[in-house]
């Protein structure tokens, strides 16, 4: 089969490959888009987006059709249910905060993406760098197409053939159960513009607002391995029944009304740990990675969509550094412009990554010593003040 030739060629038409293809398209640059699905990858109920994720979403020019879309939250309400009694915090949001339907800003984002750029269907089976030099990569599918890029990124997520390319190191994980999508409210809703954050008998629930009538949740609790079910209809059930007694009834009715198209289940939360974040090579000759690839979080922190925009920004704003003057690249500098791309996202995602893993084994360990190490971390961090979201990565 005849080898295609690409300047740029993106694995992975998620948030994180369709931000960076529509951050290059700014920019005048051009990209191929391979995604394995048949279609975009629309469903997954909501995502959280915070001011510096909303900052990237200015640079890219559609911030305002999304904020169509999604009410502000103006305040957390965190509430720890204990047996002598409830504890509860109200902590404002400093910025903004929005719950996006993630089909909103997958399809927002690929409409603004030239027709063509996104190829469906393509499984990656192998890659290889282009020359001795690792100047450029080949890529092999599973259907037998050859496709040569001078630029490879890697937008693919926790399990990325493009890291693994790189010689990364997996992300490990942790059994803990994720249930999360939206319940609607024909007549309104009743919570006001508030995120509440639930703590209660093991168990972890959010409720945020999203527009008048739709709200997103999530459930998130620890189990045994023996224990974990992906059936997304069995999982709500199984929770309803868990938390009655346990929970407030508009609660209850919360799951129980969850969208059925919106339900998300994840059995193992996936995470690079920050030591890996800080010390890897993110970056083989003109390969390099983004988003989940780079930096998977797990859920603790709600920073891996914006994250992704921000890898997404800069790793465009870096790339056109070494284009000419009508968007193609010059494959000598290619390699500088991605290594002054994991240069500056190094340090802020170190940081995210260790917020989260420190939230993470706050909510799991039992050995005082680490909880005390750990509530130190996230005290330092100014993680419970959103101190992480305060953030902009500048100019496309």
């Amino acid at each position: 089969m005849e080898e295609e030739v690409h300047g740029i060629v993106i694995v992975g038409g998620g948030i994180c490959g369709l931000a960076t293809a529509l951050a290059l398209h700014r920019k005048g640059i051009p990209s191929l888009v391979l995604e394995k699905s048949e279609t975009l990858r629309a469903a997954g109920g909501s995502i959280g987006v915070h001011s510096n994720g909303w900052c990237v979403l200015e640079q890219l020019g559609i911030a305002p059709e999304l904020r169509e879309t999604a009410d502000v939250v103006t305040e957390f309400h965190d509430v720890w249910q204990k047996e002598q009694g409830n504890k509860s915090v109200v902590v404002p949001v400093r910025g903004e905060l929005r719950w996006l339907k993630r089909k909103d800003l997958i399809e927002t984002m690929a409409k603004n993406i030239p027709s063509g750029a996104i190829r469906f269907g393509c499984h990656i089976a192998e890659i290889h760098p282009a020359n001795p030099e690792n100047h450029g990569a080949v890529l092999t599918t599973l259907d037998g197409r050859v496709i040569r890029a001078k630029a490879l990124i890697g937008c693919d997520g926790s399990n990325s053939v493009v890291a693994k390319h790189l010689g990364l190191t997996p992300p490990r994980s942790a059994p803990r159960m994720l249930l999360r999508g939206y319940t609607r409210y024909p007549h309104g809703h009743p919570f006001g513009p508030h995120f509440l954050r639930l703590r209660c008998k093991g168990m972890f629930v959010g409720r945020s607002p999203m527009t008048d009538q739709l709200v997103s949740c999530f459930v998130a609790f620890w189990h045994p391995g023996g224990d974990a079910t992906k059936d997304a209809r069995a999982m709500k059930a199984f929770l309803v029944e868990k938390l009655k007694g346990q929970c407030s009834d508009d609660i209850v009715e919360l799951v129980r009304g969850l969208d059925p198209e919106s339900l998300i289940v994840l059995t193992r939360i996936w995470y690079r740990p920050p030591w890996q974040v800080m010390f890897s090579s993110f970056r083989r000759g003109t390969a390099t990675v983004a988003g989940d690839a780079m930096h998977v979080f797990g859920s603790y922190i709600g920073q891996g969509g914006s994250a992704a925009l921000e890898d997404a920004l800069v790793l465009a704003r870096s790339l056109a550094r070494a284009a000419d003057g009508r968007g193609e690249l010059r494959e000598e500098k290619i390699g500088a412009a991605m290594g002054a791309y994991v240069r500056e996202r190094r340090l802020r995602v170190a940081r995210l990554s260790l917020e989260s893993f420190a939230m993470g084994t706050l909510l799991a360990t039992k050995s005082l010593l680490t909880r005390l190490a750990c509530f130190a971390i996230v005290t330092l961090l100014g993680t419970n003040s959103l101190g992480h979201t305060h953030y902009d990565c500048g100019r496309l």
